[in-house]
């Protein structure tokens, strides 16, 4: 058996899988953990041009797309063309940017082997593109989620530079704005990645079960999952932190502005006592 080539791309947050279903004629409701599978005629029929009988491709609903067996990057253009017509916040200009290439290789052993290139298994199995291309699909949509977080601490250093000038001036707008790309940066990781949760085969097949976890542990991805939760709570604690200062901070003018009025009511009325008002 040749090698089976697998090229992971994220491309965005979110696909909805259930559009592409029904433009497709698929007849099936996508639920949140199921990747839609696409190959054959369909997969020709979409890009206009013959496909061979061992190409495929996967949609997670969490913004990846995992091409297996493709032959160039023409055919990833014209599929993400077709994805564009359903998701319009793809930017074609970096859709390159989260990428990952890997190989299935068979391989006499008595044991899984996996490297940075390939896994090479002793025996194949037919689920096992879809649990690499799951494994691949998260671990690229990992590395956007951590880059985006990375822009959101810079953004936070430059309100911590300004706290250190003495010059903090954030309001609330700016503090809720923060606080909205937080959350939906943890909502991206959490609920669309889906790091946590398992594929439904690897709880009934032993082997199934096997890969998974060897390439889960491979990839890093329950580490990186904590390292970017442990990273997110530290910024909800920062947050917080400017919340109460700039609160202080309007607190204290307020309170320098009612002993000012206070302090001209009095002088007022001394001068009405001594008859100069």
């Amino acid at each position: 058996m040749k090698d089976i080539t697998f090229k992971a791309i994220a491309i965005t947050n979110e696909i909805d899988l259930n559009k592409i279903a029904i433009h497709c004629g698929i007849p099936k409701r996508y639920t949140w953990e199921q990747p839609l599978v696409l190959k054959g005629e369909l997969l020709g029929s979409i890009m206009n041009y013959s496909i061979g009988p061992t190409q495929q491709v996967l949609v997670f609903s969490f913004g990846s797309i995992v091409f297996i067996n493709h032959t160039g990057d023409k055919e990833i253009t014209s599929f993400l063309k077709f994805i564009h017509t359903f998701e319009n916040d793809i930017d074609f200009q970096s859709v390159f940017h989260y990428t990952d290439d890997y190989r299935l290789h068979l391989e006499v052993a008595d044991t899984i082997e996996m490297t940075d290139e390939f896994v090479a298994v002793p025996e194949y199995e037919s689920f096992y593109p879809e649990l690499i291309s799951t494994v691949l699909a998260k671990s690229v949509a990992l590395e956007k989620t951590e880059e985006q977080l990375s822009n959101i601490q810079d953004n936070l250093e430059t309100m911590i530079d300004r706290l250190e000038r003495g010059k903090l001036g954030i309001g609330n707008k700016e503090l809720a704005r923060m606080t909205a790309r937080i959350v939906r940066h943890e909502y991206n990781t959490l609920a669309y990645i889906m790091i946590l949760d398992k594929p439904e085969i690897t709880w009934t097949n032993s082997s199934a079960n096997e890969l998974y976890d060897k390439m889960l542990e491979f990839f890093e991805l329950n580490d990186r999952y904590k390292i970017l939760k442990n990273k997110t709570d530290t910024l909800y604690h920062i947050l917080e932190g400017f919340s109460n200062i700039s609160h202080s901070i309007r607190g204290l003018f307020v309170e320098w502005v009612i002993v000012t009025l206070i302090v001209i009511e009095v002088i007022l009325t001394v001068l009405q006592i001594i008859g100069l008002l």
